[in-house]
């Protein structure tokens, strides 16, 4: 039996940081161009081929979720070369960051496995996690896999987040009911 803390709606979100490609650090949930809400998308690394299909959709959104005030970061456990090697697969203007560690992804609840073998990564990783903060710094909305082919589709997503957004719906956090 796990004794893991996931994180759940409503929650703080917790304070963690990454770094971008040229070197700067990022604060995870922290939404940066103007915006008041940040989607921090964890991915598994550049040796998965559903998360640079997923990373480039992904793109073809961005303005999707701006129109909604939602920003986007997206966040992996890879190396600052692996990064970089898969920045060359990818066709993204979102920041990237990379560094996760393993003590970060349990913190934020994700799945997180072995490489199957070198040819893989060099390095335990994260499943798929999406974390949306809102302007509080709580949990808004949250979706775990423990595998790379179930992830939330991206245009109800932006739409969802479109109408949980505007302020004539009421909508509050849902799921927070404690059993």
């Amino acid at each position: 039996m796990s004794t893991s803390v996931k994180l759940k709606a409503g929650d703080a979100f917790p304070s963690l940081q990454a770094t971008l490609l040229d070197g700067t650090s990022v604060t995870l949930g922290k939404p940066k161009s103007g915006l008041t809400w940040q989607a921090v998308f964890v991915y598994r690394g550049k040796h998965c081929p559903l998360c640079t299909k997923y990373l480039n959709e992904l793109e073809s959104y961005k303005q999707a979720f701006e129109d909604a005030g939602v920003d986007i970061l997206a966040v992996s456990g890879d190396s600052k070369v692996q990064l970089e090697q898969h920045s060359e697969q990818l066709n993204v203007s979102f920041p990237l960051a990379y560094g996760l560690t393993e003590e970060q992804m349990k913190q934020l609840g994700v799945y997180i496995s072995l490489p199957r073998s070198e040819q893989e990564t060099d390095h335990n990783f994260a499943e798929p996690g999406l974390f949306v903060v809102n302007e509080h710094g709580n949990l808004h909305v949250v979706d775990i896999s423990n595998n790379p082919f179930v992830r939330p589709e991206l245009g109800a997503l932006s739409r969802g987040l479109a109408w949980i957004r505007d302020p004539n719906n009421h909508y509050p956090i849902r799921g927070t009911l404690d059993y």
